[in-house]
């Protein structure tokens, strides 16, 4: 039997966090969500994210799929629902992402109610800043835009309507005909 996984603490956020990034799948031809999926980022570090978003390599995606069908390589993001597990999260999984060139990291501390955005920029992770009005923007994934208190708060009606605003950004439309351009570049 897989380890026991408290409802408050992860199984709920992680359906947030899954459904957040599948709706802006939806609408982003190129890109691809999965849910707790093997990882072979080297040969030391095979991890599970909660969850992770790839640009598909068709579309100029840094990883790769497998034979076997797994991720090989680094995601374009990844992230994981903490709870007893943020001192790991925040430490050791941090430096492996990094190290792997994990473009974008999150961490979302169910019990502090606060989420983390990590940007790779020379190396480093970076804290991804807000917007004024309390907003995560992606740098990687033009128009993934996160309320994070909304989503601590588990408000999902709220970080839909947010998501959908990016959606809606003249910087989605262009990161779209950017992936549709390269897939239609490939042989």
């Amino acid at each position: 039997m897989p380890s026991p996984v408290r409802w408050t603490d992860h199984a709920g956020p992680h359906a947030d966090l899954i459904g957040w990034q599948w709706h802006y799948r939806a609408f982003t031809t190129g890109v691809r969500v999965g849910d707790s999926g093997s990882v072979r980022l080297d040969l030391d570090n095979m991890p599970q994210p909660d969850g992770t978003m790839i640009i598909l390599p068709s579309h100029g995606g840094q990883a790769k799929l497998s034979a076997d069908d797994y991720i090989e390589g680094a995601p374009e993001q990844v992230a994981e629902i903490a709870a007893s597990t943020v001192s790991i999260d925040l430490h050791t999984k941090l430096r492996v992402y990094r190290r792997n060139n994990v473009l974008e990291y999150m961490v979302w501390r169910v019990e502090e109610k606060a989420i983390d955005w990590f940007l790779l920029r020379q190396g480093q992770y970076e804290r991804l800043p807000v917007t004024g009005d309390g907003i995560y923007q992606s740098v990687v994934f033009p128009g993934l835009w996160l309320d994070p208190a909304a989503m601590a708060r588990g408000d999902m009606a709220t970080v839909l309507r947010v998501l959908q605003q990016g959606i809606a950004s003249p910087e989605h439309a262009a990161f779209v005909a950017k992936l549709q351009a390269v897939a239609a570049a490939r042989p």
